[in-house]
């Protein structure tokens, strides 16, 4: 039983020591997607960045991970694993706790061209309401999103 106690507080003190980590490892591969979204937005312009955008099988799709993206207004133009949210505006729609972080992500994208925004949705993989953190930025009149579960 001692060396059950033992092991068992080595892995929750190594799992605490991981878990910061891992979370900011999830929070730069979002931010990375958005920017390599934002890089295909320059390249190949708006219509064809939305057309991938909202492509469920594209390549801005990484298990739960997944870009999304917002007019100036607010208003959903693209969304690859909602095809539903597209063309409304969800400014005011608050997550479970009553958070309004659309918009809050962005005010501050317009106040400071990129956000970080913590709230709970429903994560598409495992179907439950998770807490998650997204990073936005502005490219143009588009607003890019990509956020990851903790």
């Amino acid at each position: 039983m001692k060396k059950f106690t033992i092991l068992f507080s080595v892995f929750l003190m190594a799992a605490m020591l991981v878990s910061p980590n891992a979370a900011k490892a999830a929070i730069d591969e979002a931010k990375a997607m958005v920017e390599k979204a934002e890089a295909y937005f320059q390249a190949n312009g708006k219509e064809k960045t939305l057309q991938e955008l909202n492509n469920p099988k594209g390549e801005f799709v990484k298990g739960d991970l997944y870009v999304f993206a917002y007019d100036a207004a607010g208003t959903v133009i693209a969304h690859p694993v909602n095809a539903k949210l597209v063309g409304t505006n969800t400014l005011e729609v608050p997550d479970v706790d009553g958070k309004l972080w659309r918009k809050e992500a962005m005010e501050k994208v317009k106040k400071d061209g990129t956000a970080v925004v913590d709230y709970k949705f429903k994560n598409p993989v495992s179907g439950k309401v998770e807490q998650k953190t997204t990073f936005f930025k502005k490219a143009g009149d588009i607003v890019f999103g990509c956020g990851t579960y903790k």
